[in-house]
């Protein structure tokens, strides 16, 4: 059911309390949340859309960090904070990157770094960047499970005012969809612009349409 937009807050969130946790995620949630003082030197590895950036943010926050982008190169250097490079893959040289991490080395700074790539199938031009990636602690999020999918779908159609009353809805969902992060995000998509098409609530005989 679509709700007045002045009824909720929609807005997204990137915080603590709007990050759903469950068995696949708890990991990198543990790490940002109990972060331990003598691990410094970070890499959270997930699938697309699996909310790396949400907890790098979170993360950023906690420690005062810099959120790296190709305007503020210097500053990193200039300013000597924590350092966070999201997508570090597409956002960030390989030079760069070998300096920013020697530059964290060594003023005693945290670098944590987000990717959906997993470096051991990279192929670095310079070797001595893969060797220091190599040793960086290295945390996964999986695929997701049955109850971050349910929290998933809940929370990306509240954001597009929809909320779902009928419970049986999220176990039919839930035997149909295909379990990646990024069809989840399809499929709210796609029921949103059929819903709106059809002027329908989101019923069973809807999602059949999709499912």
């Amino acid at each position: 059911m679509r709700q007045k937009s002045f009824d909720y807050d929609f807005s997204p969130k990137f915080n603590q309390e709007n990050y759903y946790v469950s068995d696949s995620n708890r990991e990198a949630y543990d790490y940002v949340i109990n972060e331990n003082e003598f691990v410094k030197y970070s890499i959270i590895h997930g699938p697309v859309k699996s909310g790396k950036t949400h907890l790098g943010l979170i993360w950023q926050k906690k420690n005062n960090a810099i959120i790296y982008s190709e305007n503020n190169f210097q500053k990193v250097f200039k300013d000597k904070k924590n350092v966070f490079i999201d997508n570090f893959f597409e956002k960030i040289n390989e030079e760069y990157l070998f300096y920013i991490i020697n530059h964290c080395y060594n003023n005693n700074l945290k670098i944590l770094l987000c990717t959906d790539k997993f470096i051991s199938n990279y192929k670095f031009q310079l070797k001595d960047l893969s060797s220091r990636l190599k040793s960086f602690n290295f945390i996964e999020i999986k695929q997701p499970d049955d109850e971050l999918i349910v929290n998933l779908i809940i929370k990306l159609l509240f954001d597009k005012q929809i909320i779902i009353q009928n419970s049986e809805i999220f176990s039919y969902i839930l035997k149909r969809i295909n379990r990646t992060y990024q069809d989840i995000y399809l499929f709210v998509e796609n029921i949103d612009k059929l819903s709106l098409e059809k002027k329908r609530e989101l019923t069973i005989p809807l999602i059949k349409e999709l499912l």
